[in-house]
Order: structure tokens, then sequence, then C-alpha cells
């Protein structure tokens, strides 16, 4: 069984990526966790404020988060019908990052699927920097990030940008294999690149890469950039009709090197499609 965290601040891009999870995963036994990390703002904890008040600040926040947890719950028990499908709810008074991290050991985690922007105001706890920051904190962990009002139907088409730089461990390209394999997706596996010869280190990882993912229905393309990875990669996706796009994160360190420009963060949050952060060696 799949065990997925699902962090959530009940914003509607929260809810997107909850829909978004359960109908991606429609067809595997999983076990789905709601996380709610809450914490008053760092001003409420300065001053004046008594101990007692600090305390009752917690207490409200505490049962909000509960009674806001039970809704969705309630919400899925009522609306999701899939035997295949198991839910459990985790309310804890802690930073976004330091939750995930806690609730990754102990319920022992395989995936973590979130959404990049939050609620804004007085729910303010989901927005893009957090997202970054659990990005920077799970590193040995798929994570799939989705995108504001994304309306995910069926996976056909995915895309794995690489530049065959650094080799391919087995389990860092499970999660890739899984989802392919279970929607008998159309890989894409995309060299990005401003010519199109590799050397000798290249030959040999796209070598490994092309045994590893034989069983796939797959293609290997070369996609030119001028200055700009993030935006050649959303002019594919969009040209292509693609569905959800696969990155290792510490493999594009190679691209921010050479042009400056900060691809992971620019991919996260300015692709059309979910984005799967595949785990680092």
């Amino acid at each position: 069984m799949k065990r997925i965290l699902l962090p959530t601040d009940f914003s509607d891009n929260a809810w997107n990526a909850i829909f978004t999870a359960l109908k991606l995963y429609a067809n595997m036994e999983c076990q789905f966790y709601l996380l709610h990390a809450y914490e008053p703002k760092s001003i409420n904890l300065l001053g004046r404020k008594s101990q007692k008040r600090l305390g009752f600040i917690y207490d409200s926040l505490s049962q909000s988060s509960e009674k806001e947890l039970k809704k969705i719950l309630a919400y899925l028990h009522e609306n999701h019908k899939n035997a295949k499908h198991t839910f459990e709810s985790i309310s804890t008074a802690s930073s976004l990052e330091e939750a995930v991290v806690n609730s990754t050991i102990n319920s022992d985690i395989d995936m973590i699927i979130m959404g990049t922007q939050g609620a804004t105001g007085a729910k303010e706890i989901f927005l893009g920097s957090n997202t970054v920051k659990v990005l920077k904190k799970i590193n040995k962990l798929p994570i799939i990030v989705v995108p504001e009002a994304y309306n995910f139907q069926k996976l056909k088409k995915v895309i794995f940008p690489t530049d065959y730089i650094k080799s391919y461990e087995k389990f860092a390209l499970h999660p890739l294999i899984e989802l392919v394999t279970l929607w008998k997706s159309k890989l894409h596996i995309l060299h990005i690149t401003s010519e199109n010869v590799l050397n000798a280190t290249q030959q040999t990882n796209k070598k490994i890469l092309q045994e590893r993912l034989f069983s796939l229905q797959n293609s290997f393309e070369n996609v030119a950039f001028n200055s700009n990875i993030a935006h050649s990669l959303e002019k594919y996706l969009v040209d292509n009709e693609t569905q959800l796009m696969a990155i290792i994160r510490h493999h594009h360190s190679f691209w921010e090197k050479l042009i400056g420009e900060p691809v992971i963060k620019k991919v996260a949050f300015h692709t059309s499609v979910p984005v799967l952060m595949l785990p680092e060696d």
C-alpha cells in the first residue's frame, strides 16, 4: 500500500492538490494522510502576550485545525467512493516543513503531493516560500507539486528533462516508472541543450537511462534552448499537451551554473502542469 502525505491549509489550491492525488492514484491502494500545520504569527508570541494568552491561541488554532480536517475527512468519506483509498488526518503545532519532516518519519510516507500556492492573510501558512522550504528539507522522497487550478483528468504524456550529466539510480526513477506504468503513459525524455553532441559520460548515462526505461513506451528527444530553460520546457508542455513533468532535482545544477537560472524554482512555480520532483541520490 502506498502511503501519501497531503499537506493542506484548506485553501482551494490545497483541495485541488488533494483531488489530483486521488485521481492520479485512483487505481492503486493508498493510505492518504491529510496534514495541517499551524503556528501563530511570530508577532503573537512576543511582547505583552502572557503564557496563558499563548496557550489560548494555540488551543484555538488546534481546535480550528481539527475541525477543518474533520470536514475534509467527512467530505471524502461521503463523496470519494474508492475502496482502494483510506484516510487519516494529522494536526500539529509547528512550521509546515517541520510537520512534513516529522510526518514522513512517523507515518512511513512514500510520497508527498502538495500545491504551489495557498491562502493569504489570516490563513497564510502554505505559500510558495513554504513549498520551497519543504522541497529543500525533503530530498529522499518524491514530491508532486500541483499548480493552482490545474484540472487533472488522464495521464497520457509525461516529460522527463535531463542533461545526462549524472547517472540515474533505480530508486530515484521508481516513482516515475510507477506512474507511467500505472497509466500506460507515453514518456518523453528531453535533452535540453544548446548542442546535440554528447560527451562520453553523457552517452553512458543516456544508455543507462534507456535500459532503465526499456519496458515503457518512450522516446528520446533533443529540445534546444537559448537562455531560458523554464520557458523552453513550458513551451514544450503546451505544444505537446503534456500532463506531468518529472525532474531529478540535483541533476539541474549544471544548467544553473551554466546560465545562472534557478531552474527548479522557476519550473515548480511557473509550470502549467504538475511536477514530480524525484528523490536525490
